[in-house]
């Protein structure tokens, strides 16, 4: 049996408290993790990690938009599509593109827009693996004569990239912005692929969605380490369909404890 570790987005500013964007409970999932891969080594085959990656005029950041007195909203503000259509929000960058990518995510049904702290900018400390994950990699790599793989997603700045597989909205013209055949492709050589990292609610919760919408044939390799994730505080809920259809689906879940029980 082969085994893939799945693990999103474990980078500064998620797991540690002077992170822009900081995951409570984040530093204990990174604890669990290195311990996990530490501790198991010779039993995990494969190491994707993903690295949230934006610039600062992010579609999602709060310079992109400003209301009619010119003012930016605050982070953490969510933007409908009637916001825009009514002028409560106006973009200040490839605007008919933007007016037209928040109406493409609700006519989806995926997650309204929200803006967010300005995180994991490009080449900042933020944007880098948290250093008790990054020295487990290490260690890993040396006695396994592995090199994880980093996959980053984000870098276009017109579509949020919650899922590592996909943006939310793909762009035609824009080749990172397409669905990830080569990584799923790549995963599909395991037997098992333990998915965990940040956020539960957001980052994990999308990727496990992009699984089940276009990689079904990886729906019964994975299996979601629920202590190695933590919520944005108060969004949870968002991903509340998504983990149920996961179920529903044949996911499993477990904790870090029961990784590798016999």
């Amino acid at each position: 049996m082969k085994t893939a570790f799945l693990i999103i987005d474990t980078q500064f500013d998620f797991c540690h408290p002077d992170g822009a964007l900081f995951v409570p409970g984040a530093e204990q999932d990174v604890e669990r993790m290195a311990q996990l891969i530490r501790r198991h080594a010779d039993r995990i085959d494969h190491i994707v990690v993903t690295l949230d990656t934006h610039h600062l005029l992010d579609i999602a950041h709060p310079l992109f938009w400003q209301n009619a007195d010119g003012q930016h909203p605050a982070a953490f503000t969510r933007i409908t599509a009637s916001d825009v259509d009514e002028g409560r929000w106006i973009p200040r960058f490839a605007v008919e593109k933007a007016r037209q990518y928040v109406h493409d995510l609700e006519n989806d049904g995926q997650f309204e827009h929200f803006i967010w702290p300005e995180h994991c900018l490009i080449g900042s400390r933020g944007a880098a693996l948290h250093d008790t994950l990054l020295d487990a990699l290490k260690d890993w790599s040396r006695q396994r004569e592995l090199d994880y793989t980093a996959v980053p997603k984000g870098l276009h700045p017109l579509s949020e990239h919650f899922g590592i597989f996909r943006a939310q909205v793909p762009d035609p013209t824009v080749p990172e912005t397409q669905l990830n055949t080569p990584l799923i492709a790549d995963l599909d050589r395991f037997d098992t692929i333990y998915l965990m990292g940040e956020a539960k609610s957001h980052c994990v919760a999308n990727s496990l969605k992009q699984i089940l919408d276009f990689a079904p044939a990886l729906v019964p390799k994975i299996t979601l380490v629920s202590d190695c994730t933590s919520d944005v505080t108060g969004l949870g809920h968002l991903a509340d369909p998504i983990y149920a259809e996961a179920k529903v689906r044949g996911v499993r879940f477990t904790t870090a404890q029961e990784v590798f029980v016999d």
